[in-house]
């Protein structure tokens, strides 16, 4: 008997695939989610509605075609998803592994039952992608003989990197670290996002004609200057500079950034040696400081290291359970978010403010002093924090890591370049050119929007490579998600410089 398709919501509730039990996996750094059966994905497939007005897409900031490649899935052509989900989406085997999914909170069929696990199926298509062979080196059949520097590798540089290669222009992407990726590659722990899916996609990249020259810092190793052999030079630097705490004791030993937690684990997976200090949790007391996503790959790190405790403090109050009456459908929810780390053990509060670090007599950290905070409306109508009189603790802790989020980019590039910042240090240009204030100069990604999602970035470095085509060669064929790029099926249209 066959599904019946049509109205495979109602038959059909939401499931995600097995995951390895937390007891298993904290003893490894490989990926834990298993893979579904075909029948179960396409179970899955099946609850999508194809809502006459799709707001999946609407909360995609890539506009993938969710209800088409939904529906390819749906009949096993996963060629064709592929190909569907690719004409959107340059690394959907990275976003199906690290996007928060907007596209699912603003699902139609979230409004009233769980929604769609569309994450799940693009995970699922970009893996079939490859193990398929589906997925190969596309070179451009010519050249144009103009050249574009891509300055940073993380999802924006690498998409627009790949975007501008196809339209034939000669692309040199340049990135500090000894490997390409970015935080995709140094920033993202294995568990969530193993480094071969990373690789294989820049051997792709590679194959297609890009290159990549690591260990190559612009405005330290590499001048500034080498930047001006090229036609136009694009900055995906992202948001690297830290959110720091300078508070009393900030500068003993055992408290550190989280990225430099990070980075350092990232680097002893793959082998690679630790020029720095080693930081690690391995029988040590544990305090993470922010509850974002770095805050919990920085709880399952120090778990799998071996940490005698977790304990991670938000300075925000906890968030409700469900979703909010101020984020209403199908805006992002204001509502409890429990990842696969918490899971996997150590301890979470709220509403707590750190006052001081307090180190014992060789300069090592050894106690972190905080009071408890409570939030109620101003009377500008914005939420206030005061401090609850006689709340005050202390905690035991040997390691203390900032995962405080990011404030925007490094300034050494922009500075030396004479490039204009805007109100929050990021580097000014808009979100219609992408151009900075400098001629032949644009900027995407978080080092234009600040601390943002991996589709955002990925959005960013496909709509600046599309205007640096237009403005290198008058015209373009690489597609955008705006309306002007696309006809009535999501196929791209050439488009002339002076009609867009």
């Amino acid at each position: 008997m066959q599904p019946d398709k049509a109205h495979g919501f109602m038959n059909y509730g939401r499931q995600m695939p097995p995951e390895e039990p937390p007891a298993r996996r904290i003893r490894h750094w490989d990926e834990f989610v298993q893979r579904w059966p075909d029948e179960k994905t396409r179970e899955q497939g099946y609850r999508c509605m194809d809502c006459g007005v799709p707001f999946c897409m609407s909360g995609c900031p890539l506009a993938n075609l969710i209800p088409e490649f939904n529906d390819l899935v749906k009949d096993d052509h996963w060629r064709e998803a592929v190909e569907n989900l690719h004409s959107t989406n340059n690394f959907p085997e990275f976003t199906g592994r690290v996007c928060p999914a907007p596209c699912e909170t603003a699902c139609v069929l979230g409004i009233n039952e769980p929604a769609v696990t569309i994450k799940l199926i693009e995970r699922e298509i970009g893996d079939r992608g490859w193990e398929g062979g589906w997925i190969k080196p596309q070179p451009p059949e010519r050249r144009t003989g103009k050249s574009v520097a891509v300055v940073g590798s993380g999802p924006a540089g690498l998409a627009a990197a790949q975007q501008l290669n196809r339209a034939g222009h000669n692309v040199v992407v340049y990135e500090r670290d000894d490997e390409a990726g970015g935080l995709l590659f140094y920033g993202i722990p294995d568990f969530k996002l193993n480094k071969e899916i990373v690789r294989r996609r820049l051997r792709q990249m590679e194959g297609e004609g890009v290159e990549f020259r690591c260990n190559a810092e612009v405005g330290k190793n590499t001048p500034v200057s080498e930047l001006n052999q090229y036609d136009a030079v694009l900055l995906t630097v992202g948001a690297t500079q830290p959110r720091d705490l300078p508070i009393p004791g900030r500068e003993l030993d055992g408290v550190h950034f989280a990225m430099e937690f990070l980075t350092q684990q990232n680097r002893r997976i793959s082998n690679k040696p630790v020029n720095e200090r080693e930081i690690l949790a391995t029988d040590k007391n544990v305090v993470v400081l922010g509850g974002g996503d770095t805050g919990s790959d920085c709880v399952g790190t120090s778990i799998r290291q071996g940490a005698k405790h977790v304990c991670s403090f938000e300075l925000l109050p906890k968030p409700p359970q469900e979703r909010a009456e101020s984020t209403p459908w199908p805006l992002w929810p204001h509502m409890l978010q429990t990842s696969s780390s918490h899971q996997e053990g150590g301890e979470r509060d709220w509403s707590v403010l750190t006052k001081e670090f307090i180190g014992d007599e060789h300069g090592r950290v050894k106690q972190l002093r905080a009071v408890r905070v409570e939030w109620r409306p101003g009377d500008n109508g914005r939420q206030q924090m005061t401090e609850i009189p006689g709340s005050e603790f202390t905690v035991d802790c040997d390691l203390v890591l900032l995962a405080l989020g990011f404030v925007h980019p490094e300034h050494s590039i922009p500075e030396q370049m004479g490039l204009e910042l805007d109100e929050r240090g990021n580097i000014r240009a808009n979100e219609i050119d992408f151009k900075t204030s400098k001629e032949g100069v644009y900027a995407a990604g978080d080092a234009r929007r600040g601390q943002s999602l991996i589709v955002w970035a990925i959005s960013e470095g496909r709509e600046a490579a599309r205007s640096i085509d237009l403005d290198l060669m008058g015209r373009s064929d690489l597609p955008s998600k705006r309306s002007h790029g696309y006809d009535t099926l999501g196929k791209a249209n050439p488009v002339e410089a002076s009609g867009a």
